[in-house]
C-alpha cells in the first residue's frame, strides 16, 4: 500500500504542482486505494496540525521581519557590515555574507535575506566589477544562514513537531550559523586573492564608525531581546514574537521614523500571505505524516537502517545524504514536518542528542534553499542579478561544498552545537 502514497506524491512533485497539494492529493489517492478510511478524517488532521499555540509565533516573526525590512534597516546593516569588514579581500562579497549573518537575527527566513540584501548588494557588486553570477551565488549561499541563526520560523516548526524547547533550539543555532558564514568568508577570501576582486581602500573615521554602529545597534538588539527573553524565562517564544513586532514598530515609527501608517496594510498582507502558505504546507504535511504512520514506514525505515549498521557515524552520513537530496526537491518546512518525526527517534536510538540532531537537520535542509534544481533562494537571486538559473547553479556549487563541509563538522562535533545550550542550562 505504501506505493499508493509515495508514487503519486513523487509524480505530482515532478509535475511541478505546489508541494502542499502534492501532499494532500497523494493522501486522497492513498485513501481511495485503501478504501476503508473515511475522507472526513482529512480536515480533522489538517486542523490538528496547525491548532497549536507555539505556531502563533510564526506570523509574528514574519511580520516583525517585514516591518524591520520596510523600516530601511537592511541598508543600515549593509553599511555597518561594510564599515566592519569592507577592507578585507573580497570587499562587498564579504560584506554580503556578514550582512546575511546579522540579517538572520531579524527575519529568520532565507528568501527574505536573498531579496532584501540581494536587491542592494548584487547591483553594487556588479558596479564594482564582480561577475553577476558570482554576486548572485554569494547572496543565495549566504542566505541559508537566515533560518539557522535565531529567531527562526523553521525552528519554531521543528520544536512544535518533535516536542523540544524552542529556547534550546534558538541557543543552539548561533554557532552553526556563524560557522557557515565563516566558511563562506574563507572561500570568498580565496576567490578574491585569485581573481583580484575589488575592495574598499579608504579608511573609516571614528565619527563615521560611531554613527553607523549606532543605527545598526538598534537592529542588533532585537535578536538579543528575543533570545534573551526566552532563555531568561521572561516570555514564551510566542510572546517573544509579539514583542519583536512591537519592537519593530517602535524602531520604525519613533527611532528611524521611516515607517508610515500607510505601510502597515502592505506589511500585514505580505505577512498573511507568507503565513498562509506555511500553515497550508504544515496542515497538508500533517495528514501526509499520518499516512506514513498508518503504513508504519518510520519503523520500517528505522529497522532497515539498523539492520545494515548500528554505527552512528555511518548512519548519520546516510541521513545527511538523504536530507541533502530531499532538500533539493521539497520545501524545507514540509521536510521537517514529514521527516523529523521519522528520523529523530532513529537518531536518539543511536545515542545522538535530540538537540544536536535537530540542528543537523535544520542546517542540512537549509542548504537545500540554495541547491539546484529547486532551491528557492536561486529563483529569487537570479532575476535580481539578471542571470539565468543554469549559470547561477554552476556558480554556486563551490559555496555549497563549503556548507556541506561545515555540516559534516557539526555532525561529528556535537560539543560545538551543544556548547551554548549547555551554558544556558540544557541537560540533554
Amino acid at each position: 500500500m505504501a506505493a499508493w502514497l509515495l508514487i503519486p506524491f513523487a509524480l505530482l512533485l515532478i509535475s511541478g504542482i505546489p508541494i502542499a497539494f502534492c501532499l494532500l492529493f497523494a493522501v486522497f489517492i492513498f485513501m481511495h486505494a485503501w478504501g476503508m478510511i473515511p475522507f472526513s478524517i482529512i480536515p480533522k488532521y489538517m486542523f490538528s496540525g496547525i491548532n497549536s499555540f507555539p505556531l502563533l509565533a510564526v506570523p509574528f516573526f514574519i511580520l516583525a521581519g517585514q516591518l524591520m525590512n520596510m523600516s530601511g534597516i537592511t541598508g543600515r546593516l549593509v553599511e555597518f557590515a561594510n564599515v566592519v569588514i569592507g577592507r578585507i579581500h573580497g570587499g562587498l562579497a564579504q560584506v554580503n555574507i556578514l550582512a546575511s549573518i546579522i540579517f538572520a537575527g531579524l527575519t529568520g527566513a532565507g528568501v527574505a535575506d536573498t531579496s532584501a540584501i540581494g536587491s542592494i548588494l548584487i547591483p553594487a557588486m556588479e558596479k564594482q566589477g564582480f561577475d553577476r553570477d558570482y554576486s548572485a551565488a554569494v547572496t543565495a549561499a549566504s542566505s541559508v544562514i537566515g533560518p539557522i541563526i535565531p529567531p527562526s520560523v523553521l525552528m519554531v516548526i521543528y520544536a512544535n513537531v518533535v516536542g523540544i524547547s524552542v529556547g534550546d533550539l534558538f541557543s543552539a543555532g548561533f554557532i552553526p550559523g556563524i560557522l557557515v558564514g565563516l566558511g563562506l568568508m574563507v572561500l570568498t577570501y580565496y576567490y578574491a586573492k585569485k581573481h583580484h576582486h575589488p575592495r574598499r581602500t579608504e579608511r573609516v573615521t571614528l565619527q563615521q564608525f560611531i554613527s553607523v554602529t549606532k543605527d545598526a545597534l538598534l537592529a542588533l538588539l532585537m535578536p538579543t531581546i528575543i533570545v534573551g527573553g526566552i532563555l531568561g524565562g521572561i516570555f514564551t517564544p510566542t510572546e517573544a514574537a509579539a514583542v519583536a513586532v512591537a519592537y519593530a514598530l517602535f524602531v520604525g515609527f519613533f527611532i528611524f521614523k521611516s515607517l508610515k501608517i500607510t505601510d502597515l496594510p502592505g506589511a500585514l498582507l505580505e505577512s498573511a500571505k507568507t503565513t498562509g502558505i506555511i500553515l497550508l504546507i504544515i496542515s497538508c504535511a500533517t495528514i501526509f505524516g499520518w499516512g506514513l504512520t498508518v503504513l508504519h514506514l518510520p519503523e520500517l525505515l528505522a529497522n532497515t537502517v539498523l539492520s545494515i549498521t548500528t554505527n552512528p557515524i555511518i548512519v548519520m552520513l546516510f541521513i545527511n545524504i538523504f536530507l541533502l537530496f530531499m532538500g533539493m526537491i521539497m520545501e524545507v518546512g514540509a521536510n521537517v514536518i514529514i521527516l523529523a518525526p521519522v528520523l529523530a527517534p532513529l537518531a536518539i536510538e543511536l545515542g545522538i542528542d535530540p538537540l544536536h540532531f535537530a540542528l543537523i537537520m535544520i542546517v542540512n535542509l537549509n542548504i537545500g534553499l540554495a541547491t539546484p534544481p529547486l532551491g528557492v533562494c536561486l529563483f529569487v537571486a537570479a532575476p535580481i542579478a539578471g542571470t539565468s538559473l543554469e549559470k547561477l547553479s554552476r556558480a554556486i556549487w563551490p559555496f555549497l561544498l563549503i556548507e556541506i563541509i561545515v555540516l559534516l563538522i557539526l555532525t561529528y562535533s556535537p560539543s560545538l552545537v551543544l556548547f551554548l545550550p549547555r551554558l544556558f542550562g540544557y541537560g540533554g
